[in-house]
Protein backbone atom coordinates (compact mmCIF):
# COMPACT_ATOMS: atom_id res chain seq x y z
CA UNK A 1 0.00 0.00 0.00
CA UNK A 2 2.70 1.95 1.20
CA UNK A 3 4.35 1.25 -1.94
CA UNK A 4 1.64 2.31 -4.57
CA UNK A 5 0.62 5.86 -2.46
CA UNK A 6 4.82 6.50 -3.29
CA UNK A 7 4.51 5.22 -6.72
CA UNK A 8 1.35 8.10 -7.31
CA UNK A 9 2.78 10.59 -5.55
CA UNK A 10 5.87 10.17 -7.82
CA UNK A 11 4.00 9.94 -11.05
CA UNK A 12 2.16 13.06 -9.75
CA UNK A 13 5.41 15.26 -9.65
CA UNK A 14 6.30 14.47 -12.68
CA UNK A 15 3.47 14.65 -14.29
CA UNK A 16 3.48 18.58 -12.64
CA UNK A 17 7.29 19.09 -14.05
CA UNK A 18 6.47 17.82 -17.18
CA UNK A 19 3.58 20.94 -17.02
CA UNK A 20 6.04 23.20 -16.16
CA UNK A 21 8.43 22.47 -18.71
CA UNK A 22 5.59 22.57 -21.27
CA UNK A 23 3.67 25.65 -20.33
CA UNK A 24 2.64 27.45 -21.62
CA UNK A 25 2.20 25.65 -25.11
CA UNK A 26 -0.74 27.80 -26.05
CA UNK A 27 -1.82 31.79 -25.77
CA UNK A 28 -2.53 32.65 -22.01
CA UNK A 29 -5.42 34.55 -20.97
CA UNK A 30 -5.37 37.50 -18.59
CA UNK A 31 -8.64 39.00 -17.37
CA UNK A 32 -9.03 42.66 -16.20
CA UNK A 33 -12.58 43.43 -14.43
CA UNK A 34 -12.38 46.62 -15.98
CA UNK A 35 -12.30 48.69 -19.48
CA UNK A 36 -9.53 49.06 -21.26
CA UNK A 37 -8.04 52.34 -20.89
CA UNK A 38 -8.13 52.35 -17.14
CA UNK A 39 -5.45 52.04 -14.43
CA UNK A 40 -5.62 47.56 -14.03
CA UNK A 41 -5.53 47.70 -17.93
CA UNK A 42 -2.37 49.36 -18.58
CA UNK A 43 -0.51 47.06 -16.16
CA UNK A 44 -2.13 44.22 -17.67
CA UNK A 45 -1.12 45.22 -20.78
CA UNK A 46 2.40 46.38 -20.14
CA UNK A 47 3.13 42.98 -18.26
CA UNK A 48 1.11 40.72 -21.12
CA UNK A 49 3.86 42.19 -23.82
CA UNK A 50 6.54 41.21 -21.44
CA UNK A 51 5.42 38.05 -20.72
CA UNK A 52 4.99 37.19 -24.32
CA UNK A 53 8.81 37.99 -25.16
CA UNK A 54 9.99 36.29 -21.59
CA UNK A 55 7.77 32.79 -22.76
CA UNK A 56 7.67 32.78 -25.71
CA UNK A 57 4.31 32.94 -25.84
CA UNK A 58 0.60 35.27 -26.92
CA UNK A 59 -0.35 36.54 -23.39
CA UNK A 60 -3.99 38.54 -24.11
CA UNK A 61 -5.60 40.48 -21.98
CA UNK A 62 -9.58 40.26 -21.86
CA UNK A 63 -11.32 42.85 -20.70
CA UNK A 64 -14.55 41.70 -18.34
CA UNK A 65 -15.81 45.06 -16.94
CA UNK A 66 -18.86 44.70 -14.12
CA UNK A 67 -19.31 45.01 -10.35
CA UNK A 68 -15.68 46.93 -9.77
CA UNK A 69 -14.14 43.86 -10.71
CA UNK A 70 -16.26 41.07 -9.29
CA UNK A 71 -17.44 40.17 -12.78
CA UNK A 72 -13.81 38.82 -14.29
CA UNK A 73 -13.17 37.27 -10.91
CA UNK A 74 -16.63 35.53 -10.92
CA UNK A 75 -15.44 33.95 -14.02
CA UNK A 76 -11.93 33.10 -13.27
CA UNK A 77 -12.71 31.20 -10.08
CA UNK A 78 -14.41 28.86 -12.54
CA UNK A 79 -12.00 28.28 -14.80
CA UNK A 80 -9.02 25.62 -14.97
CA UNK A 81 -6.58 26.03 -12.85
CA UNK A 82 -3.80 25.42 -15.80
CA UNK A 83 -2.02 28.42 -16.00
CA UNK A 84 -3.91 29.59 -19.01
CA UNK A 85 -6.38 31.83 -16.95
CA UNK A 86 -4.96 34.43 -15.04
CA UNK A 87 -6.23 37.41 -13.14
CA UNK A 88 -4.65 41.05 -12.84
CA UNK A 89 -6.26 41.37 -9.62
CA UNK A 90 -6.80 44.96 -7.54
CA UNK A 91 -7.72 46.06 -4.20
CA UNK A 92 -10.96 46.63 -5.30
CA UNK A 93 -12.63 43.34 -5.69
CA UNK A 94 -9.68 41.53 -3.09
CA UNK A 95 -9.57 44.07 -0.39
CA UNK A 96 -12.60 45.71 -0.38
CA UNK A 97 -15.68 44.03 -2.47
CA UNK A 98 -15.68 41.25 0.54
CA UNK A 99 -17.23 44.25 2.97
CA UNK A 100 -19.74 46.07 0.54
CA UNK A 101 -21.77 42.76 -0.23
CA UNK A 102 -23.16 40.20 1.59
CA UNK A 103 -22.46 37.48 -0.83
CA UNK A 104 -19.31 37.27 -3.43
CA UNK A 105 -19.94 34.72 -5.74
CA UNK A 106 -15.55 33.95 -4.73
CA UNK A 107 -13.66 33.83 -1.33
CA UNK A 108 -10.54 36.17 -1.75
CA UNK A 109 -8.30 33.57 0.59
CA UNK A 110 -9.72 30.26 -0.57
CA UNK A 111 -10.80 30.40 -4.02
CA UNK A 112 -7.16 31.91 -5.61
CA UNK A 113 -3.64 31.27 -6.07
CA UNK A 114 -1.45 34.16 -5.34
CA UNK A 115 1.30 34.40 -8.24
CA UNK A 116 2.80 37.44 -7.81
CA UNK A 117 2.31 41.49 -6.30
CA UNK A 118 2.64 44.36 -9.16
CA UNK A 119 2.20 47.44 -8.24
CA UNK A 120 0.85 50.15 -5.71
CA UNK A 121 -0.55 53.82 -6.74
CA UNK A 122 -1.08 56.37 -3.98
CA UNK A 123 -4.43 58.53 -4.40
CA UNK A 124 -4.21 62.23 -3.87
CA UNK A 125 -6.17 64.67 -2.02
CA UNK A 126 -6.35 67.93 -3.32
CA UNK A 127 -8.30 71.39 -3.07
CA UNK A 128 -9.38 73.90 -5.13
CA UNK A 129 -6.73 76.25 -5.83
CA UNK A 130 -9.28 79.14 -5.08
CA UNK A 131 -10.17 77.95 -1.35
CA UNK A 132 -8.20 78.78 1.66
CA UNK A 133 -7.13 74.99 2.18
CA UNK A 134 -3.22 74.94 0.34
CA UNK A 135 -1.80 72.32 2.63
CA UNK A 136 -2.54 69.60 4.56
CA UNK A 137 -2.11 71.06 7.88
CA UNK A 138 -4.53 73.55 6.38
CA UNK A 139 -7.51 71.05 6.24
CA UNK A 140 -7.12 69.52 9.06
CA UNK A 141 -6.91 73.20 11.57
CA UNK A 142 -9.88 74.43 9.02
CA UNK A 143 -12.00 71.54 9.17
CA UNK A 144 -11.54 71.41 12.79
CA UNK A 145 -12.39 74.65 13.54
CA UNK A 146 -15.52 74.30 11.28
CA UNK A 147 -17.57 70.86 11.84
CA UNK A 148 -19.17 69.93 8.88
CA UNK A 149 -18.80 73.11 6.62
CA UNK A 150 -16.56 71.32 4.01
CA UNK A 151 -17.09 68.47 1.85
CA UNK A 152 -15.35 66.11 -0.59
CA UNK A 153 -16.23 63.92 -3.52
CA UNK A 154 -15.04 60.44 -4.80
CA UNK A 155 -15.79 58.30 -7.28
CA UNK A 156 -18.28 56.74 -5.53
CA UNK A 157 -19.66 54.77 -2.38
CA UNK A 158 -17.50 51.91 -1.75
CA UNK A 159 -14.77 52.74 -3.73
CA UNK A 160 -11.23 52.75 -2.15
CA UNK A 161 -11.29 57.12 -2.71
CA UNK A 162 -14.25 56.94 -0.29
CA UNK A 163 -12.89 54.61 2.23
CA UNK A 164 -9.69 55.58 2.60
CA UNK A 165 -11.02 58.99 3.08
CA UNK A 166 -13.14 58.21 5.35
CA UNK A 167 -10.53 56.65 7.59
CA UNK A 168 -8.90 59.67 7.25
CA UNK A 169 -11.48 61.65 8.17
CA UNK A 170 -11.99 59.07 10.81
CA UNK A 171 -8.65 59.14 12.50
CA UNK A 172 -7.83 62.53 12.38
CA UNK A 173 -10.85 63.62 13.88
CA UNK A 174 -12.53 65.62 11.03
CA UNK A 175 -16.16 65.98 9.89
CA UNK A 176 -16.53 66.37 6.42
CA UNK A 177 -19.21 65.50 4.59
CA UNK A 178 -19.03 62.99 1.63
CA UNK A 179 -20.28 64.00 -1.63
CA UNK A 180 -20.14 60.84 -4.10
CA UNK A 181 -20.30 61.08 -7.92
CA UNK A 182 -19.89 57.95 -10.59
CA UNK A 183 -15.86 58.29 -11.25
CA UNK A 184 -13.52 61.08 -12.06
CA UNK A 185 -15.03 62.39 -14.80
CA UNK A 186 -17.54 64.04 -12.26
CA UNK A 187 -15.71 64.77 -9.54
CA UNK A 188 -13.29 66.19 -11.09
CA UNK A 189 -15.44 69.05 -13.05
CA UNK A 190 -16.92 69.15 -9.28
CA UNK A 191 -14.10 70.88 -7.47
CA UNK A 192 -12.91 72.63 -10.64
CA UNK A 193 -16.31 74.54 -10.28
CA UNK A 194 -17.01 74.56 -6.64
CA UNK A 195 -19.06 71.91 -5.85
CA UNK A 196 -16.72 70.45 -3.45
CA UNK A 197 -13.92 72.09 -1.55
CA UNK A 198 -11.88 68.35 -1.13
CA UNK A 199 -11.27 65.62 -3.37
CA UNK A 200 -9.82 62.65 -3.19
CA UNK A 201 -8.81 60.58 -6.78
CA UNK A 202 -6.20 58.89 -8.64
CA UNK A 203 -2.79 60.90 -10.16
CA UNK A 204 -3.98 60.69 -13.77
CA UNK A 205 -7.45 62.65 -13.16
CA UNK A 206 -5.65 65.42 -11.26
CA UNK A 207 -2.44 65.96 -12.75
CA UNK A 208 -3.40 67.95 -15.72
CA UNK A 209 -5.05 70.41 -12.73
CA UNK A 210 -2.55 70.18 -10.38
CA UNK A 211 0.04 71.47 -13.39
CA UNK A 212 -2.01 73.93 -14.24
CA UNK A 213 -2.36 74.96 -10.59
CA UNK A 214 -6.14 74.74 -10.60
CA UNK A 215 -6.23 72.17 -7.89
CA UNK A 216 -3.40 72.08 -4.86
CA UNK A 217 -2.05 68.70 -4.13
CA UNK A 218 -2.32 68.36 -0.48
CA UNK A 219 -1.25 64.91 0.55
CA UNK A 220 -0.90 61.41 -0.90
CA UNK A 221 -2.34 58.27 0.84
CA UNK A 222 0.83 56.02 0.23
CA UNK A 223 2.78 54.91 3.20
CA UNK A 224 5.76 57.37 2.02
CA UNK A 225 5.82 60.51 -0.03
CA UNK A 226 6.25 60.05 -3.78
CA UNK A 227 9.04 60.74 -5.07
CA UNK A 228 7.82 63.04 -8.08
CA UNK A 229 6.22 65.11 -5.16
CA UNK A 230 8.79 65.54 -2.56
CA UNK A 231 7.41 68.45 -0.67
CA UNK A 232 3.82 66.82 -0.56
CA UNK A 233 3.55 64.95 2.52
CA UNK A 234 2.13 61.88 3.12
CA UNK A 235 -0.65 61.06 5.17
CA UNK A 236 1.07 58.27 7.56
CA UNK A 237 3.47 61.51 8.61
CA UNK A 238 0.60 62.44 11.32
CA UNK A 239 -1.41 58.85 11.27
CA UNK A 240 0.77 55.72 11.60
CA UNK A 241 0.48 53.23 9.32
CA UNK A 242 -2.16 54.87 6.70
CA UNK A 243 -1.72 53.66 3.45
CA UNK A 244 -4.58 53.15 1.14
CA UNK A 245 -2.64 52.80 -2.04
CA UNK A 246 -4.33 50.82 -4.82
CA UNK A 247 -2.50 47.57 -5.53
CA UNK A 248 -2.29 45.00 -8.70
CA UNK A 249 -1.14 41.68 -8.29
CA UNK A 250 -1.65 38.64 -10.45
CA UNK A 251 -3.98 35.46 -9.39
CA UNK A 252 -4.92 31.96 -10.92
CA UNK A 253 -7.59 29.60 -9.71
CA UNK A 254 -7.02 27.89 -6.78
CA UNK A 255 -5.41 24.77 -7.10
CA UNK A 256 -2.44 25.44 -9.79
CA UNK A 257 0.35 23.49 -9.91
CA UNK A 258 3.20 24.99 -7.88
CA UNK A 259 5.48 24.52 -10.74
CA UNK A 260 3.24 26.36 -12.62
CA UNK A 261 3.27 28.80 -10.12
CA UNK A 262 6.73 29.17 -9.85
CA UNK A 263 7.39 29.28 -13.61
CA UNK A 264 5.02 32.44 -13.61
CA UNK A 265 6.12 34.29 -10.46
CA UNK A 266 9.74 34.10 -11.95
CA UNK A 267 8.94 35.18 -15.66
CA UNK A 268 7.04 38.05 -13.46
CA UNK A 269 9.70 39.04 -11.62
CA UNK A 270 11.97 39.10 -15.00
CA UNK A 271 9.05 41.25 -16.96
CA UNK A 272 9.06 44.39 -13.37
CA UNK A 273 13.19 44.36 -13.59
CA UNK A 274 13.01 44.84 -17.18
CA UNK A 275 14.33 48.54 -18.63
CA UNK A 276 11.62 49.01 -21.01
CA UNK A 277 8.48 47.81 -18.28
CA UNK A 278 9.97 50.01 -16.14
CA UNK A 279 10.40 52.82 -18.62
CA UNK A 280 6.13 52.87 -19.45
CA UNK A 281 5.35 53.84 -15.93
CA UNK A 282 7.81 56.97 -15.76
CA UNK A 283 4.88 59.07 -16.27
CA UNK A 284 2.21 57.41 -14.43
CA UNK A 285 1.66 57.68 -10.33
CA UNK A 286 3.00 53.69 -10.52
CA UNK A 287 5.07 52.15 -8.23
CA UNK A 288 6.63 48.56 -9.22
CA UNK A 289 7.37 46.46 -6.15
CA UNK A 290 7.27 42.58 -6.85
CA UNK A 291 6.02 40.49 -4.34
CA UNK A 292 6.86 36.88 -4.41
CA UNK A 293 3.84 34.28 -3.95
CA UNK A 294 4.22 33.82 -0.11
CA UNK A 295 4.80 38.09 0.38
CA UNK A 296 1.48 38.62 -1.89
CA UNK A 297 -0.77 36.65 -0.18
CA UNK A 298 0.34 38.19 3.08
CA UNK A 299 -0.45 41.48 1.61
CA UNK A 300 -3.67 40.43 0.74
CA UNK A 301 -4.76 39.18 3.92
CA UNK A 302 -3.15 42.44 5.35
CA UNK A 303 -5.27 44.51 2.85
CA UNK A 304 -8.22 42.37 3.95
CA UNK A 305 -7.88 43.15 7.49
CA UNK A 306 -7.13 47.02 7.10
CA UNK A 307 -10.36 47.55 4.39
CA UNK A 308 -12.62 45.43 7.61
CA UNK A 309 -11.96 48.34 9.56
CA UNK A 310 -11.79 51.32 6.74
CA UNK A 311 -15.46 50.00 5.45
CA UNK A 312 -17.12 49.46 8.82
CA UNK A 313 -15.50 53.14 9.66
CA UNK A 314 -17.42 54.07 6.33
CA UNK A 315 -20.34 53.07 7.91
CA UNK A 316 -21.04 51.43 4.13
CA UNK A 317 -24.20 49.03 3.87
CA UNK A 318 -23.47 45.65 2.65
CA UNK A 319 -25.89 45.01 -0.68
Amino acid sequence: MKFKFLVQLALISFTSLVWAQDYPNKPVKILVGYVAGGSPDFVARALAQKLSEILNQSFLVENKPGGGGITATAQLVKMAPDGYSLLLGDTSQLGIAPYIFKTLPYDTLKDLTSIAGLTSEPLMIVSNSKTNIKTLNDLIQNAKSNPNKYNYGSSGIGSIHHIAMEAFKADAGLDITHIPYKGSGQSVPAILSGDVTILITAFTASAPHIKANSLNLLAVTSAKRWSRYPDTPAISEIIKDFDFSAETGVLAPAGLPQSITNKLTLAIKQATESPDFINKFKETAFSIGYMNPTEYSEQIKKNLRKYERAVALAKIQAE
